[in-house]
């Protein structure tokens, strides 16, 4: 591209943080084609800093999963689609934490699955990230076992406002995105989100230095973040859901319980997405993502649960989403990154 892009620093306020989306009054207002540098803090509002520091004492309900936002995109009406690119994600601290968390998880007694035993046992465990190595160390908490796993920094936790006034926790995913807590929101990702209010009202937070598939004891290795993202907007072409878009595959989410609705919700908007672009009748596009998909899981401990169907590109013939949006942020993060 010939041109540097507009880039606008979104403030971090602690004081401003979100816990939220929708209902908020926009931080900063942006063009389309703009590209936002963020610092996000982690789930835990940075209040977990050590194996004394218990989720349950040094954490305030409802004051967890703080985002940064939200942030207006002029000219965003209900019905538009909101492309995000995702250009860098970087940890902003040399460590991250997770942690088991009494009655969240999928393998503990919850307030949805009652059970007449103990939660499991609350504990706190401190990562080391290492930028330079690519890697985050485990220790167990229990004995001398160590490894180091690849860092692979993204964000669980990224939406726009909710429709018809709606205010949603930011520990909740949805249509409207929110905490789907997918590890395939890493740079290089574009995700898009039908708009519901003017300004879309975008926010992002829960960085995430690696995370499982599932995030099964409820926490990934939680850390703050910088985050570099650009935004456009595609006018009528509002998703049922939020998609994902990466340079090798078209990926569609579903929020739900149980988690099999979760898995159709995916399948069904996926199938239907194929069948647009490459002009398939239904039960052809359906028979082709039967064969060719993926069904990675996103969470299996929030208040939805949040199932991926993905598509490999190379099977639709050439055909492109969104006339190529992703393409042309993808050139625009590359630019930005030339001149940074």
């Amino acid at each position: 591209m010939n041109t540097r892009p507009q880039v606008v620093p979104v403030p971090a306020d602690p004081e401003r943080y979100a816990y939220s989306f929708g209902g908020g009054s926009p931080v900063v207002t942006v063009e389309p084609g703009s590209v936002l540098e963020l610092f996000t803090e982690d789930c835990f509002g940075g209040r977990v800093r050590g194996p004394a520091d218990l989720p349950s004492q040094v954490c305030a309900f409802p004051y967890l999963n703080p985002v940064t936002g939200p942030v207006a995109i002029a000219g965003a009406e209900p019905g538009d689609a909101l492309a995000v690119h995702f250009i860098d994600i970087a940890p902003a601290r040399d460590w991250g934490v997770s942690s088991t968390f009494p009655h969240f998880g999928a393998l503990t007694a919850t307030h949805t699955t009652a059970m007449l035993h103990p939660a499991l046992e609350e504990r706190v465990w401190v990562y080391d990230l290492d930028t330079k190595a690519g890697t985050c160390r485990f220790e167990a908490s229990g004995g001398g076992f160590t490894v180091d796993l690849p860092l692979d920094p993204m964000h669980g936790t990224v939406g726009v406002a909710p429709a018809a006034g709606e205010r949603l926790m930011s520990i909740s995913p949805g249509v409207h995105g929110g905490n789907m807590d997918t590890p395939e929101l890493r740079a290089g990702t574009t995700v898009w989100f039908g708009v519901n209010v003017e300004g879309a009202m975008l926010a992002l937070g829960d960085g995430h230095a690696r995370q499982g598939e599932g995030e099964v004891c409820g926490t990934a290795v939680e850390t703050a973040m910088n985050t570099v993202v650009a935004v456009d907007l595609v006018k009528g072409a509002a998703p049922a859901v939020p998609r994902l878009e990466s340079d090798e595959f078209l990926l569609s989410t579903g929020h739900a319980r149980p988690l099999e609705d979760a898995f159709r919700i995916s399948q069904h908007d996926l199938v239907r997405w194929t069948a647009d672009l490459a002009g398939l009748d239904p039960l052809d596009a359906y028979q082709l993502v039967s064969q060719a998909g993926l069904a990675p899981a996103a969470n299996v401990c929030d208040s939805q649960y949040t199932m991926v169907a993905k598509l490999p590109k190379r099977v639709l013939g050439g055909a492109r989403a969104y006339d190529g949006v992703h393409d042309r942020l993808r050139e625009l993060g590359a630019e930005y990154l030339r001149g940074r």
